[in-house]
């Protein structure tokens, strides 16, 4: 039996509105009008800073992941319906929430909660930490919409290039990788697990790579030429631009991704930083560059131009990170790379196998920024991806 939607509150003031950026529209790009369940879900979070016991704020959190990452239908035609409360997790006073937004754009019980609040800065400072996110409504209405053949697409997708196993912080062994890859109609792909300068996520020795490598080569006997496994690495950029693997032992592997996983919550600007990782040798991908996390931390500071103008000279990937907590970079910042010239990685960086869908988030991000198929590593033929790492490992 469906429920009722709650009553559409007569909302007179608007201190506290839901992130409505100009409709942009251009002969190359393309963004959703607006994304309710993203906005509903920034509500439901700063409603969970505010609760003083972990079990309320644990239940407006939960609530907030299902909207935003967990149904494939906007938030405005469930109330419409008055079927929103069929959602788990979804109950009368997220109802009541959700509602206020569909009907005003904004939540008087939010904005009201906020006000008498102490945590009001923390609150307003966790807003500028969910900027350009897409739900998976939206995600879904990126990977629908119609646009021009040559702009990426699934169809077009031919493997992922970041992706952990058992030999560092995944759960799957590579062949189980490797049999979900070509479920999904890949022809590719990379195991690209944690080098051994981040032991908090068992980054592998080089003693284990090459124990690794034996296990993809026999990998890809094994599936006789309907898959290639390759084998890559994502090593970590440290504070000076440089990475935590020495040249020679970058050669070890087919190819390199740089990632930044430390200094990721600082305000200083680290222009130079990032410039300097893309201009390592042997660095192919640039990855998750950002290193930003959904309601957690806007991640590096930088000229994002620069970096990118640098990448495009050197032909360094500048990666889309599909996981959805990541979503690093987004349409936006993947729009001026875009502009500068870069090629794109476009990857789940997943750690499980029901992670390894988080490549549609990216390559949402990537047809709304426009970024043309020919301009993404993942969707070249074999003969000119192999090309491009060779001349990415001198």
């Amino acid at each position: 039996m469906k429920r009722s939607a709650a009553p559409r509150a007569n909302v007179k003031r608007a201190t506290h509105t839901a992130d409505r950026r100009p409709r942009r529209q251009s002969a190359r790009a393309w963004a959703p009008p607006d994304d309710p369940n993203i906005a509903a879900a920034g509500f439901l979070h700063d409603m969970a800073l505010l609760q003083r016991t972990e079990r309320s704020r644990f239940g407006y959190k939960r609530a907030a992941k299902m909207v935003a990452a967990g149904i494939d239908r906007s938030v405005r035609e469930l109330i419409a319906e008055g079927t929103l409360r069929d959602v788990p997790y979804i109950g009368p006073a997220t109802e009541r929430i959700i509602a206020e937004l569909i009907a005003s754009g904004g939540s008087a019980i939010v904005a009201d909660a906020v006000a008498v609040s102490t945590a009001r800065g923390e609150v307003e400072k966790r807003q500028a930490f969910r900027r350009a996110y897409l739900s998976r409504y939206a995600m879904r209405q990126a990977l629908d919409a119609p646009f021009a053949e040559s702009i990426v697409s699934r169809a077009t997708y031919r493997g992922d290039l970041q992706m952990h196993s058992t030999w560092s912080d995944g759960v799957e062994s590579i062949a189980s990788l490797a049999d979900a890859a070509i479920a999904l109609g890949y022809t590719r792909i990379g195991v690209t697990d944690h080098s051994y300068g981040l032991p908090i996520a068992g980054g592998m020795s080089m003693a284990s790579a090459a124990r690794q490598h034996r296990e993809v080569d026999a990998v890809n006997e094994q599936f006789g030429g309907r898959l290639r496994v390759y084998k890559g690495i994502e090593a970590n950029i440290l504070a000076d631009g440089s990475l935590d693997l020495s040249r020679d032992e970058r050669r070890v592997f087919e190819y390199v991704i740089a990632s930044p996983h430390s200094l990721l919550r600082r305000s200083n600007d680290q222009t130079a930083r990032m410039i300097g990782a893309v201009r390592e040798p042997g660095v192919a991908i640039l990855g998750h560059p950002q290193g930003r996390m959904y309601n957690s931390r806007p991640g590096v500071r930088a000229d994002w131009r620069r970096v990118f103008r640098e990448a495009a000279s050197r032909r360094v990937a500048i990666e889309l990170d599909g996981n959805w907590h990541r979503q690093d970079i987004d349409f936006e910042l993947a729009r001026v790379a875009l502009d500068e010239g870069c090629l794109f990685a476009l990857d789940s960086d997943a750690h499980s196998l029901g992670e390894l869908p988080f490549t549609d988030y990216a390559i949402a991000h990537a047809r709304i920024a426009g970024i043309p198929a020919n301009r993404v590593v993942n969707c070249w033929d074999a003969k000119t991806f192999d090309r491009w790492l060779s001349e990415r490992r001198r």
